[in-house]
């Protein structure tokens, strides 16, 4: 079953995550996960520069290290950052003292205090030593463009649920690149639509 919006019970006991914007009565905030990519990342700054939209980047630190171009591009197109990462580990999966290593060499690279775990999978221990100075960042609307079992027009309609102090989740990777091509310019024309604007984190 996919959960275009997370369940309200993990919102409830894990509180100290940022999961939406809640005064925030007219904007929207569209985040991307898992770049700087040569091909995806480009085609969204040129998409986002047209429509005039800002958003933020949540990158993995290898990325960056193989795109350096293009990170700086996300920096210079005024674009905020946040930390994936050095190698998008899997929390769960993860010793701690490998995942804080990750988390440590990908903020220096990044140079960022926002921080969104991969797979939105953390530890609470993991989650506690991070909150002491970053934020965590989670979403409230995901939209699965990297999931090609999910028909882009159901996405779409699942779109129309999105609100003001929403955050939307998409990819800006090798993997969801020509489903992001379709889905992204029909979610930002749902989103003006509904006469909302768009701000970063």
């Amino acid at each position: 079953m996919a959960w275009f919006k997370p369940p309200l019970i993990a919102r409830f006991f894990f509180n100290r995550y940022v999961w939406n914007i809640k005064n925030d009565k007219d904007s929207v905030y569209l985040t991307f996960d898992d770049g700087p990519n040569s091909k995806a990342t480009a085609w969204t700054l040129s998409f986002l520069k047209k429509e005039n939209i800002k958003a933020t980047f949540f990158c993995v630190g290898n990325n960056i290290l193989k795109e350096p171009e293009i990170f700086k591009q996300l920096i210079d197109d005024g674009h905020s950052i946040g930390n994936h990462l050095m190698n998008h580990e899997n929390g769960f999966k993860t010793k701690n003292k490998d995942y804080f290593s990750s988390f440590e060499q990908a903020k220096k690279i990044s140079r960022t205090s926002l921080f969104r775990p991969p797979y939105g999978k953390i530890k609470p221990s993991q989650a506690k030593t991070i909150l002491k100075k970053d934020k965590i960042v989670m979403w409230t609307w995901l939209s699965y463009d990297y999931d090609k079992n999910i028909d882009i027009q159901t996405i779409i309609k699942k779109a129309e649920q999105i609100k003001a102090g929403d955050i939307l989740v998409f990819h800006d990777s090798e993997k969801s690149f020509e489903r992001l091509k379709l889905l992204l310019p029909e979610v930002v024309r749902l989103i003006k639509n509904k006469k909302l604007n768009f701000k970063t984190l």
